[in-house]
């Protein structure tokens, strides 16, 4: 598998539920950019999403502790996810678990990049805390910026 020119990019989330929207709120801003791929987070979807894909992008709202807007890049064909980051969703099987499976089993793309947006506000309803919005922003542009 040769690894693409640009990269599938995934938003996981809830845009129902604030902050972990962000990776939704980044694929409406590259959409017609880069090719992307929205999708809630569960684990077999995004193993099927990224079959056949040489490089991959996953966004996703993080929980770390760390300052809310915080943005954590994880090169994640090098090895795990950092434990506990990821655990903001309301799967059992999701984004990290859905890498180590891959991996065990032979179908994580060659070049797979995870990027964690620390979130405030995990509640019902729509919108982004302002520094999560700003971290989208941010990261948007940067992956706008890699392209050129």
């Amino acid at each position: 598998m040769t690894i693409g020119a640009e990269p599938l990019v995934i938003g996981v989330g809830n845009s129902w539920r604030r902050d972990d929207g962000v990776g939704a709120e980044v694929v409406e801003r590259l959409r017609g950019k880069l090719p992307t791929l929205e999708l809630p987070g569960e684990g077999t979807e995004l193993i099927e999403a990224w079959r056949d894909t040489g490089w991959v992008i996953v966004i996703d709202a993080m929980r770390s502790g760390g300052p809310v807007g915080t943005i954590l890049h994880i090169d994640a064909a090098a090895g795990p996810l950092p434990k506990g980051r990821f655990s903001c969703l309301s799967h059992q099987f999701g984004l990290a678990e859905a890498v180590e499976m891959a991996r065990l089993l032979g179908r994580l793309p060659p070049k797979i990049e995870i990027y964690g947006i620390e979130a405030a506000d995990l509640g019902q309803g729509k919108g982004l805390s302002p520094a999560v919005e700003a971290a989208a922003i941010r990261l948007s542009a940067d992956l706008l910026e890699m392209r050129r």
